[in-house]
């Protein structure tokens, strides 16, 4: 069976391949398409696709944007996004200026905490990313100063931690129509990853299929359980399509693997069929 992944991240936001790796990489396990979703970015799209047209691998434009709803962070996942559309170019350069001023702030709360680190350190450090947290997290490790990343989120810099700054976030539902604004599909992402009570989730998703939400990304690295089998329903009852993906971060997440995730995850090309085979029709 073909297999595919619709979430991954590459040194256009916080992963560690570069576009043009995370293709190599894709080739070497045998996936048959992938999507490039960096968080609130789409620097590393062009590069990306001339990648899989160099190796033959079929690939998906795509982007990842942070909103909050009910004081929850929630992600949502546009798929063949245009990565030149103005709106939604405007509202991550807004993403951009935003989290930097927060990296400012979080780096002189973790001066006063005695750290040696500097802004001009973790921005010389990643010329080509947008910086976030987990750069700053990986300074801190590499420089000795924490043991690893994981220490740094739970004490310092995780959400509540002594040195977190809160940031700038949209609605789901503005997200929604900042993907169909640029031509893409949204897709609920990781819906495993919320904790929030099953009303709660349920009201999420009415509000956001108010805005045509496309489809929810029931295949996960995460997902446990009976994960898969709920969220297959939802995608039934709410009339949405089925998407899936590791959510590959390279060694700033080495316990998921590109394709599998954890080991266990299979993405079948037909999920990818019936994605593109929607858009086309929506298109018209």
């Amino acid at each position: 069976m073909n297999t595919i992944d619709l979430h991954t991240h590459s040194t256009g936001s916080d992963g560690t391949f570069t576009p043009t790796e995370l293709v190599l990489e894709a080739r070497r396990v045998g996936l048959s398409a992938l999507a490039l979703t960096d968080h609130d970015s789409v620097s590393g799209i062009d590069e990306f696709v001339r990648a899989g047209e160099a190796n033959g691998i079929e690939t998906v434009p795509g982007v990842e944007l942070s909103t909050e709803y009910e004081d929850t962070e929630i992600h949502v996942v546009g798929l063949y996004i245009d990565p030149s559309n103005e709106t939604l170019l405007a509202q991550l350069k807004a993403f951009r200026d935003n989290r930097d001023n927060r990296n400012l702030k979080m780096i002189d709360r973790l001066r006063e905490e005695g750290f040696s680190i500097t802004a001009e350190e973790i921005y010389a450090r990643n010329p080509d990313s947008v910086v976030a947290r987990p750069h700053i997290a990986r300074y801190l490790v590499d420089t000795h100063q924490v043991k690893d990343m994981q220490t740094v989120f739970n004490e310092y810099i995780g959400d509540g931690c002594i040195c977190y700054v809160d940031r700038y976030k949209i609605t789901p539902m503005r997200a929604v129509e900042l993907i169909h604004a640029a031509g893409g599909v949204a897709i609920l992402a990781h819906p495993c990853l919320y904790h929030i009570p099953e009303d709660t989730l349920l009201r999420m998703i009415r509000e956001m299929k108010a805005v045509e939400l496309d489809g929810i990304e029931a295949l996960y690295s995460c997902n446990e359980g009976d994960d898969e089998r709920y969220y297959r329903q939802i995608a039934s009852d709410f009339d949405l399509l089925l998407s899936g993906g590791s959510d590959f971060h390279g060694t700033n997440k080495p316990h998921i693997r590109l394709g599998s995730g954890k080991g266990d995850l299979v993405v079948p090309y037909e999920f990818l069929e019936k994605i593109r085979d929607y858009r086309s029709r929506t298109a018209c």
